[in-house]
């Protein structure tokens, strides 16, 4: 006979099991929980892809694959690619972000574009890209980050970082309703090897401290662990979505010019760190670097340091790459193969 209150005792202990999610038999006890890592994940991250040069149907196409209904009434914080003047793919490509502006509108949001140059004065490559403009014909607002008052901006230092005294991030994403990005398909011939959604974000930060005018960007350029800084800015956020204009990229040189490829897709995910796998499956797929095409996709330091950090699937067999269109099958097929190469 099980006295009451050890009958209690074991029905609470049972109860907490049931509700941490680990209730196993000892001999199926997964390796990962003795060890005190991360489980795999039961849903995979999805990389959609659409095979086209359409960018305005594409992106239409892909954005109804991510269920964006609560978007609604809601304020998008935008960051697209803007770090030079050059032309697409160094930059975003003028259809993508009028197409993106305008199927945000179209789910009910209002639109605030924020941009930081890396190569020029923001503010003029904003003009000379036509960006202005188009934020005029559109009736979305532009914030040059590099612009922002102190106290608009807020200090992170993620817990390990390689960044020496953290990182500026700005408030105008941070108080957005949902941050949506837009990226390029390049390789990075300054020490990143790779810019895609990750390296993107590198744009958020801030390059100058606007109290003290220390430089965040010398720092992280001159840095061994670039790559890894790199990853570290992304846990400042999580993005509602991620669109990489893939129609065309670099597949070495970068990020203003290049050696030109023509993959002729866009792909779209919630999981950044999915879709820069896939992507740099791609750039091998066509041929690319040393840097880039050595080792597994998993071990590229950007990626590596996102999966420590938690911001993403975590080995190749928690993507699903789902083409969106027939004509995309056969290069879903060729990432998922490259993807396999660990």
């Amino acid at each position: 006979m099980v006295k009451r209150r050890e009958f209690i005792k074991l029905l609470a202990a049972l109860f907490s099991i049931i509700l941490s999610g680990c209730l196993y038999k000892e001999s199926e006890k997964p390796k990962a929980v003795e060890e005190g890592l991360p489980v795999k994940k039961a849903i995979k991250s999805k990389v959609y892809v659409i095979k086209t040069n359409d960018r305005a149907s594409a992106i239409k196409e892909l954005l109804n694959h991510l269920d964006l209904a609560g978007l609604k009434g809601k304020r998008v914080a935008l960051k697209a690619n803007y770090n030079s003047a050059d032309p697409f793919p160094a930059s975003t490509h003028p259809d993508t972000l009028s197409a993106l502006v305008s199927a945000l509108k179209e789910y009910g949001a209002s639109v605030v574009l924020a941009e930081r140059s890396g190569m020029g004065n923001t503010r003029e490559v904003l003009e000379k890209t036509g960006v202005m403009e188009l934020a005029k014909k559109q009736g979305f607002d532009v914030v040059v980050l590099g612009e922002l008052k102190s106290s608009e901006w807020s200090k992170e230092k993620p817990q390990g970082s390689r960044w020496k005294r953290g990182f500026l991030f700005p408030k105008v994403f941070r108080e957005a309703d949902a941050i949506a990005q837009t990226c390029c398909l390049k390789t990075h011939r300054y020490g990143g090897h790779f810019t895609m959604s990750l390296k993107n974000s590198v744009g958020m930060a801030a390059k100058y401290d606007p109290e003290d005018g220390y430089n965040y960007m010398a720092e992280l350029h001159s840095s061994r662990y670039q790559r890894q800084m790199i990853a570290e800015i992304n846990t400042a956020y999580t993005p509602e979505f991620v669109i990489m204009d893939a129609i065309a990229g670099f597949s070495k040189g970068g990020p203003d010019t290049g050696t030109l490829i023509e993959p002729g897709i866009m792909m779209a995910s919630r999981d950044r760190v999915a879709l820069d796998a896939a992507g740099v499956a791609v750039l091998r797929i066509y041929g690319t670097t040393g840097e880039v095409s050595g080792g597994g996709i998993f071990r590229q330091e950007q990626i590596a340091r996102a999966v420590e950090l938690g911001l993403g699937a975590s080995a190749p067999d928690e993507i699903d790459v789902v083409p969106v269109n027939d004509k995309a099958q056969a290069i879903c097929s060729q990432i998922e193969e490259m993807l396999k190469d660990v």
